[in-house]
């Protein structure tokens, strides 16, 4: 037997394991904190792209990535790399896409203490103001409680996790990225993938490989904004349905 097959066969084990253990903690979350995002209730063939922790030297080929399939995605940015890359942050929102807070500096959120948190989200707040503001929030690491996404939302912003998640902070792997990605995406996904010198030069690649499978299935890649005001919109639309169903009902 080759080398090949068992290496084939531990990494199919490996994702599947990988699979179950985002899978778990999305269902774990919408039912302790129903408040933040994990993924949309949509019926069209939709899903949210996310990239964390830039701008960085890396960024500029993700855009390039993006630009040339079509993609549009939202760019959860930390403040210290947005002081240091300003014309690329505009650069992201020339090309349609959206920037979210990801706080100041790149460190787990939840182990900061509360009134240091809220003086790093404001100031991080105040500097996204420059290029327009954002809605949408992500604590760093993901880690969160509801303290931080009480603040967050009394400021106007929702946070925002995601539901297919590669473990691409660890493993550098961008074939066994690009196929966990196309494995466990669906209708409504919010994928998370990350920036930076080496880890945004591996987003590159795995976008260069799943984004022209996930049109060819018929997928479009939107911002989050835009995936969650299309959730918004298909149960208002529902409602209506049921209302004059309803009426419908009381005629006959």
């Amino acid at each position: 037997m080759s080398l090949a097959v068992p290496i084939i066969l531990g990494l199919t084990f490996l994702g599947s394991a990988l699979a179950s253990l985002p899978a778990l903690a999305v269902e774990w979350g919408k039912r302790t904190t129903p408040e933040v995002v994990f993924s949309a209730e949509v019926a069209q063939p939709v899903v949210a792209l996310t990239i964390d922790d830039g701008p960085s030297s890396a960024t500029e080929e993700i855009l390039e990535v993006l630009r040339e399939h079509e993609a549009r995605a939202t760019f959860f940015l930390i403040g210290t790399h947005l002081q240091a890359e300003t014309e690329l942050a505009e650069r992201i929102l020339r090309e349609g896409h959206e920037v979210g807070h990801h706080m100041m500096e790149d460190r787990p959120t939840r182990s900061l203490p509360q009134e240091v948190f809220e003086a790093r989200f404001k100031a991080m707040d105040e500097l996204l103001a420059r290029f327009g503001g954002s809605q949408v929030f992500r604590p760093g690491s993901g880690w969160y409680n509801d303290q931080m996404v009480d603040f967050a939302a009394e400021r106007g912003y929702r946070t925002v996790l995601g539901s297919v998640y590669p473990f691409d902070t660890h493993l550098p792997w961008t074939g066994f990225l690009s196929w966990y990605v196309l494995e466990t995406v669906t209708p409504g996904a919010i994928v998370v993938l990350h920036d930076g010198p080496e880890r945004g030069l591996r987003t590159a690649q795995v976008l260069s490989a799943v984004l022209p499978e996930l049109r060819r299935q018929g997928y479009r890649v939107v911002p989050v904004s835009e995936l969650l005001a299309l959730e918004e919109m298909e149960m208002e639309a529902g409602e209506e349905g049921d209302g004059e169903e309803s009426g419908d009902a009381q005629r006959e």
